[in-house]
């Protein structure tokens, strides 16, 4: 079979990665891809929201499987589009990309299905949004409503740390429309951690647990990124914690998608913050997570594109997935100033000379024979390990043999 994978990132190499183990898979397309899967298979060269660009390689290559990386193509409806053409899509349709796709549509869905989350109170003028700052609790979160690649949201400790970051997002528009509604949200102190599930008809299937390092500097400093690390299974997650999710998260978020006549099938990423042993919701994603996909596909022992068949077909009910004991790590080589400015196009060296380590592409381009960066997150490194100190060791022994400009990483993964 043909399968094309739309995105450019980690995420999307690791999944092309793991659908490349698949015996059923003869030829493997990304779009537009990076410099680590065009070793994989074939680079096109169709940007990841250019949907009708997307549609037409897919009809006229004949794709048997679409597998959708990164949110926007999602959020634009691509699956509908693809699925009303007769093509076989993995991912929610637009409906139930609003998840993502506005973070007030979370909050309201989480209230009226009681499903645990902070307060919140949403804005869409910024002097109106400024005159409220001095009525709460700080730390304060402040969210841009719409897609923002991770980064549209401020954990502000003063009132004009508040007033700066909705200057800058609905007065400055740097996340453009985005920013055309802003969340206020309470702030949840505890441990933080995910769930990545699959969703199909009414069956939800939780993958391994991951843990997820968002903010840019060590001891979890400085603004908030795609992910700087994650390692799977998550050191706070147990049983007793994971029949809570269970009970008051993931059931109500069925039974609410049921209410709202749904028919998600695809991912669901649920962020969750463990308060007092306690889990909150702090958001919803519609896809898989970056980088806390590299650390659980590594453990994955199942044939990934049984996995999607199951779900697009309304099975998953029948699946049972499999994996190894072992712990995984990644830790992600990102470019200097990332995630605010940076530079791109320096030259990267040492990528052969690892042992037992994956390198999973991000930010990266093929320059005839050389890789240079391309991207704010760079690379990934991934291994499994009999432990999160086994892993570290082998990560952070290794890593200064991969060299660019600039390189930035933190050294606490695992911590």
């Amino acid at each position: 079979m043909k399968v094309l994978v739309i995105g450019s990132g980690g995420r999307e190499h690791s999944l092309g990665m793991k659908i490349s183990e698949s015996t059923r898979v003869e030829s493997l397309f990304f779009a537009p891809g990076n410099a680590g899967t065009n070793v994989l298979g074939k680079n096109i060269d169709i940007q990841a929201n250019d949907v009708e660009g997307l549609l037409k390689f897919a009809l006229d290559e004949k794709i048997d499987l679409t597998v959708v990386g990164p949110e926007d193509p999602l959020c634009s409806g691509i699956v509908d589009i693809f699925e009303e053409k007769g093509l076989r899509i993995f991912g929610p349709d637009k409906k139930c990309s609003y998840f993502e796709k506005s973070k007030s549509y979370t909050k309201e869905f989480l209230m009226k299905y009681d499903i645990p989350t902070g307060d919140y109170k949403e804005f869409t003028d910024s002097n109106l949004a400024k005159a409220e700052l001095s009525q709460w609790s700080y730390p304060l979160v402040i969210k841009a409503d719409g897609l923002a690649a991770g980064k549209g949201v401020a954990i502000c400790n003063t009132i004009s740390e508040g007033e700066e970051f909705i200057s800058q997002v609905m007065d400055s528009k740097i996340f453009g429309e985005s920013g055309d509604k802003i969340i206020f949200e309470e702030y949840l102190e505890g441990k933080e951690t995910s769930i990545i599930a699959l969703v199909s008809k009414d069956t939800i299937l939780p993958l391994e647990t991951a843990k997820d390092y968002k903010k840019v500097y060590e001891n979890n400093k400085g603004p908030n990124t795609g992910g700087m690390g994650s390692f799977s299974p998550s050191n706070e997650i147990d049983k007793e914690m994971m029949d809570k999710i269970y009970s008051r998260v993931l059931n109500p978020f069925m039974d609410g998608i049921k209410e709202e006549g749904m028919n998600y099938r695809g991912i669901i990423f649920v962020g969750i913050m463990i308060v007092k042993g306690d889990p909150y919701v702090l958001e919803f994603n519609v896809r898989f997570g970056d980088p806390e996909t590299q650390s659980i596909l590594a453990r994955m022992e199942n044939d990934i594109v049984d996995v999607m068949d199951s779900v697009i077909d309304e099975k998953l009910s029948e699946t049972r997935l499999s994996w190894t004991d072992k712990t995984a790590m990644t830790v992600v080589l990102a470019s200097g100033g990332y995630p605010a400015s940076y530079q791109k196009g320096y030259e990267i060296s040492g990528l052969d000379s690892l042992n037992e380590i994956k390198i999973i592409h991000g930010g990266t381009k093929s320059d005839d024979d050389k890789v240079l960066t391309n991207g704010g997150r760079v690379l990934n490194m991934v291994v499994l390990g009999d432990s999160i100190e086994d892993c570290r060791q082998k990560i952070y022994g290794q890593i200064d043999r991969v060299k660019f400009q600039d390189i930035y990483f933190r050294n606490d993964i695992g911590l």
